[in-house]
């Protein structure tokens, strides 16, 4: 079973070399900071900057650098920062290969929940609705249940959605996972977690073809 970390190892695997990418809040911060030496990457946040670095350490910390949840980053040589409407004029532009989300819930079809419960105060879904709408390839990086222990892989989300049908991967602290037509298809499973334990953690459709290998990271 992974960590959040784990996950975030995970899923740098799938930046490429020459990317640009979005990292949401949570979670997909955490991806700078594994992502392999010889990968060239460019990390966006819509909160005006590109060229993200890893997180800085305890002491460096710049409270004037910031990412879009309001945490300390570090910047990259050439790095550059520009208002709102430059950041969303590139995602709205498809100018970003990748996004990467934290979800509350994702739907067997690829639809995403990750900005409001009902009853609780927020001050509104932000860019998220803007990144669902624009990129065309999205991983959610979740964990599987939630804190009862429910599935969060769901055959319809129950909470506000914030886009439909645009998840195309998920990795959680238990598989990594692929949205198809036919349902969540287990493409691997995290060290130590066995097929019947994603299967029971899973209310959405998920299909199992073979031999699932386990995950390296």
């Amino acid at each position: 079973m992974l960590d959040k970390n784990g996950i975030a190892k995970r899923i740098a695997k799938e930046v490429k070399d020459g990317y640009y990418v979005n990292l949401g809040i949570g979670i997909p911060t955490l991806v700078a900071n594994f992502v392999r030496d010889d990968v060239s990457v460019e990390f966006q946040s819509e909160n005006g900057v590109l060229g993200m670095g890893p997180f800085p350490f305890e002491g460096e910390e710049d409270a004037d650098i910031i990412n879009a949840g309001k945490q300390t980053i570090t910047t990259l040589p050439g790095a550059s920062f520009f208002d709102s409407a430059l950041s969303f004029g590139m995602i709205r532009g498809q100018h970003v290969h990748l996004t990467i989300l934290g979800a509350m819930e994702v739907a067997e079809n690829g639809d995403i929940a990750n900005w409001k419960i009902p009853g609780k105060m927020v001050k509104g879904m932000g860019g998220a609705m803007d990144l669902v709408a624009s990129a065309e390839n999205i991983i959610v990086a979740m964990m599987h249940t939630n804190r009862a222990g429910e599935s969060k892989l769901l055959k319809r989300c129950t909470l506000p959605l914030t886009g439909v049908g645009c998840v195309k991967k998920i990795v959680t602290n238990l598989a990594v996972l692929e949205v198809t037509p036919n349902g969540f298809k287990l493409m691997e499973r995290a060290p130590g977690v066995t097929v019947e334990e994603i299967v029971e953690a899973t209310e959405g459709k998920l299909v199992v073809e073979g031999d699932i290998p386990e995950m390296t990271i």
